[in-house]
């Protein structure tokens, strides 16, 4: 099975991601996550790209796909993917349809957690204070969320035109979320 978990930055997108790798056996592809590890490396990639992230903007598509398809035979392997912040345009979604036939998969469920942009920024404002991750100030976090507001948001009627899309309320607790989105991928034909 392959999965998207769409929803802007701090939506939950990692922690039921997370969850379900543990309980489906599935991997999970966060770009977020291998976007820091290229930063903690301290190559010259990651130093291009805490740039970016820390002024809020978005890494172009072109490194953000070479990333996924990296990983993407080995989550195959395993029986599947979770796409943890991917895609995020229109042209990453086309790149992952297409790296995916070719090894004749597909996208199988879209699950957006729909939140509040409000609750969201207070969200943020606390987990900055409690991990420190720069990628999550308040500032360059309401620059991420813009984005995604302007250039992810739209993917919605993508995926909602092949019948792919599931909405599920992201504001409920962690338990409350994770029941619906096991609802929601138990009873898709």
């Amino acid at each position: 099975m392959n999965l998207i978990l769409f929803g802007p930055p701090a939506a939950g997108k990692g922690t039921q991601a997370k969850r379900l790798v543990e309980q489906r056996g599935m991997v999970q592809l966060s770009t977020g996550d291998m976007l820091r590890e290229a930063i903690a490396s301290g190559s010259e990639l990651g130093q291009q790209c805490q740039a970016i992230m820390s002024g809020g903007g978005l890494i172009a598509d072109d490194i953000v796909i070479a990333l996924i398809e990296a990983r993407l035979k080995e989550a195959e392997d395993a029986g599947g993917a979770i796409f943890d912040g991917f895609p995020r345009t229109l042209g990453q979604a086309e790149a992952l349809d297409a790296m995916l036939a070719k090894l004749g998969k597909k996208i199988d469920h879209v699950v957006r957690l729909k939140v509040d942009d409000g609750q969201l920024l207070e969200r943020i404002a606390r987990r900055y204070a409690d991990q420190g991750r720069p990628d999550d100030n308040p500032d360059s976090f309401k620059v991420r969320l813009e984005a995604y507001n302007r250039n992810t948001a739209p993917l919605l009627p993508y995926y909602d035109e092949k019948g792919l899309l599931t909405e599920v309320d992201g504001m409920g607790s962690v338990d409350a979320v994770a029941a619906a989105i096991d609802t929601a991928l138990d009873t898709r034909v």
